[in-house]
């Protein structure tokens, strides 16, 4: 085992080289500290005319926090990161260098043009002054005497546009701010006053394209987020609404007007979710009724009305009522007649309730508006093979039930219309004879409406019992009472009927 003893000795014996190297370290420091510098200046310089800015920029940094006096260090900092877009960071250095060498002409027309496209025309009119008055180069002369009647031009418009703006001319000086814009592009208060301005004049989504941009322009923009979420809540856009709106609140909780507002698109936003839900689960009256609650939830944005109608009309066509279905429907197609979705939906709901000729009108309109949708085309068919089949015979219409009828419900209309229309109690020759006709058909309907496949024939459009559409096929009742196969409908006289309930 090792001694303490031995191990306190070997410590000893290494302390004066440690002591020597820290020495020798720190004079190397010492002694290299101006071509530490100069060297991260040249790797930077070499890296930024490679493109490699990032890299360029590290350099940059090393070399300003070892000569925080170094102008030109600032300077190549800065044209880094003009070259990476952020002039924010570039402005900062960009003054350090005119404090440090207020004679450095090319920092200052840099500088002025940076405030030029900021907005601060005042300030950039004074840096383009300055150039003029140090003896500029050729180059800078004719750049700062530009930018410099830019800048007067500028003023001139900024002033119009506030005397447009103050008379409620929202047109005129959306155009005048366009202008200013054009060549201010990180104007904050030009822009506001634009969003302002096609906010006045309903051109909400180049408000929003102005309120985006200020949302990253001008730092903790509570104010731009607050706008978006608002104006997307008007347009009826929730989800963008609860988006923009939660922007706000994480730059600050406590904000009062977008907590407010956060509270209302969220319980809105979850009633709609709630109702698509129940939509895809098929529960179609308990969607109908969270559709009717968003709608008082908010009443005065038209736009979520419209929405839940659409909804609400959707859901009742898909629970087959149709009667309901075409009264929501056509609500919506009053304010909307283009509106190819709803119009799917009533000539749906027309189908149910029967009225193929409103059914056909409605999908060959929507047809006008979405020519390749191919629902649009099945259902005009479908509808098209129900009115030529309604021309004829409706087994449906017979029995006097439902097309979605249940086979219990079939054979129950069937008995009692059986009863009712049996050729016994009828006496006199012609009520016989049209008895006679009737039971016929009854008993055909319930054949063809209580046998799977000939109903799936007959809601296709084919009639199992047309010997035209069966072209030749064999039927149940093909030749008039004699073709029953034994089974003869009248229970008296002649045709020595045993009358079946099945």
């Amino acid at each position: 085992m090792v001694s303490i003893e031995h191990v306190a000795h070997k410590i000893l014996t290494y302390i004066p080289y440690v002591l020597v190297l820290i020495d020798m370290r720190y004079e190397g420091v010492k002694c290299g500290k101006d071509g530490s510098v100069d060297n991260h200046m040249e790797m930077g310089k070499k890296l930024l005319a490679a493109g490699q800015l990032a890299d360029a920029l590290s350099h940059f940094h090393a070399a300003v926090d070892g000569d925080p006096k170094n102008y030109i260090a600032y300077y190549r900092r800065a044209t880094v990161f003009l070259a990476m877009g952020k002039s924010k960071s570039a402005l900062p250095d960009l003054s350090r260098v005119i404090e440090l060498k207020p004679d450095f002409t090319s920092a200052r027309l840099q500088r002025g043009n940076l405030l030029l496209k900021q907005g601060k025309l005042d300030e950039a009119e004074s840096d383009f002054k300055k150039v003029l008055n140090s003896n500029p180069s050729n180059k800078e002369e004719k750049e700062a005497t530009s930018q410099l009647a830019k800048s007067d031009e500028l003023q001139r418009l900024v002033a119009e546009a506030h005397r447009s703006y103050g008379s409620k001319d929202y047109m005129t000086a959306a155009a005048q701010l366009e202008a200013i814009i054009e060549t201010c592009v990180w104007d904050v208060t030009s822009r506001e006053m634009r969003a302002e301005c096609f906010i006045q004049m309903g051109e909400m989504g180049k408000a929003i394209s102005d309120l985006k941009a200020l949302s990253k322009l001008k730092n903790d923009n509570t104010q731009a987020f607050y706008k978006l979420s608002t104006i997307y809540y008007n347009l009826g856009d929730h989800e963008m609404s609860l988006n923009e709106v939660r922007e706000c609140l994480k730059l600050d909780p406590d904000h009062k007007q977008c907590f407010s507002h956060y509270k209302q698109v969220k319980k809105l936003n979850k009633q709609i979710q709630s109702a698509e839900e129940l939509i895809r689960e098929q529960r179609f009256e308990e969607a109908v009724s969270k559709y009717e609650a968003v709608m008082k939830t908010e009443p005065n944005v038209p736009q979520f009305s419209a929405l839940a109608k659409e909804r609400i009309c959707h859901a009742l066509s898909q629970a087959q009522q149709g009667a309901r279905a075409v009264s929501a429907c056509s609500e919506v197609l009053q304010s909307d007649p283009e509106n190819v979705s709803v119009l799917k939906d009533r000539a749906e709901a027309y189908v149910q309730d029967e009225q193929y000729e409103e059914a056909i009108k409605d999908y060959e309109t929507a047809a006008k508006h979405s020519e390749n949708d191919h629902e649009i085309k099945e259902g005009l068919e479908k509808a098209q093979r129900l009115l030529k089949q309604s021309q004829r015979r409706d087994y449906y219409k017979i029995l006097g039930v439902k097309r979605t009828a249940q086979k219990k419900e079939i054979i129950r209309a069937y008995r009692k219309l059986a009863q009712q229309w049996h050729p016994d109690n009828f006496q006199d020759p012609e009520e016989k004879k049209k008895a006679e006709k009737k039971f016929i058909d009854i008993a055909q309907a319930k054949e063809v409406l209580t046998d799977p496949e000939m109903r799936t024939k007959f809601d296709h459009g084919e009639d199992p019992m047309d010997p035209e559409s069966q072209q030749g096929h064999h039927h149940p009742f093909h030749g008039g009472f004699h073709g029953f196969q034994g089974f003869n409908p009248f229970g008296s006289g002649p045709f020595n009927f045993k009358f079946s309930y099945n």
